[in-house]
């Protein structure tokens, strides 16, 4: 399967978790991919979204950048915010926990995630689409 890929720009608002998630659920039905992958997928857009929504900065024009694509087998999902990042860690959390659990839940779900912090805040994470492949 060749690449295919969708750059968005969504409004940096607390709705937009799920503006993104409707949107990213579309392109995967569109490709193929099994719904419990589509499940995973949406979790972690919403937690990257959350996180950046609640902790970084809109651009000049009031967006925050989301990227998603899909080659060799792998989703890959980017979201980027203007704020300046700092050292992005998982946290312990117990289950009285009311917040503080995206990356922790992130870093359960994904294959890998990581975090490019030039020019704004990049949170990207890979999942790999084959059901048997859950991290």
């Amino acid at each position: 399967m060749e690449r295919v890929h969708d750059v968005l720009h969504f409004p940096f608002a607390r709705s937009t978790p799920g503006i993104a998630r409707t949107k990213l659920a579309g392109f995967l039905t569109k490709n193929h991919v099994a719904s419990s992958r589509i499940d995973d997928a949406l979790i972690v857009l919403s937690e990257m979204l959350t996180n950046a929504v609640s902790h970084g900065r809109p651009s000049d024009d009031g967006t925050i950048e989301v990227t998603w694509s899909i080659a060799k087998g792998l989703l890959e999902i980017s979201v980027r915010d203007h704020g300046e990042g700092n050292e992005l860690e998982p946290i312990d959390f117990d289950n009285d926990s009311l917040s503080g659990r995206g990356l922790s839940i992130i870093s359960q779900i994904t294959d890998r995630w990581w975090v490019d912090v030039n020019g704004g805040t990049r949170v990207n994470a890979e999942l790999s689409l084959d059901e048997a492949g859950r991290a």
